[in-house]
């Protein structure tokens, strides 16, 4: 629950759940960071269009965000793209350092910027 109301803050309580998580995540791959055997960040990639869903990091600093950034890179088959909040200025810095450019914004309740890398991934 703790990754899903910090990782969709816009989304009612409800919504934070392992149930509506899992059916929101059937078509997608999940990454696991685990550290000391803890959960230290998940990341879900819409495979099929390249997209990375959420990433979420439970220590930041750590290299854990980076790492889990990588590994869904690699797996996408084109150039990875994802939606962070205007707001989150801290993810957006991130993701600049990562390579990652600013191509659109839009608003649908909350409003974003939609972000896009290259692909990595081995032809």
């Amino acid at each position: 629950q703790k990754v899903l109301r910090e990782t969709f803050t816009w989304l009612p309580a409800a919504s934070h759940n392992a149930q509506v998580f899992l059916r929101d995540a059937r078509e997608e791959d999940i990454f696991v960071a685990v550290v000391e055997r803890r959960i230290a960040g998940v990341a879900a990639l819409y495979r099929r269009d390249s997209f990375l869903h959420s990433l979420y990091v439970d220590v930041r600093g750590a290299g854990v965000g980076k790492a889990l950034l990588d590994h869904v890179a690699a797996a996408a088959p084109n150039a990875l793209s994802l939606k962070c909040q205007t707001a989150n200025a801290g993810a957006r810095a991130f993701y600049a350092r990562e390579g990652f450019r600013e191509v659109a914004e839009g608003n649908d309740g909350v409003p974003w910027v939609r972000l896009e890398r290259p692909s990595t991934a081995w032809s």
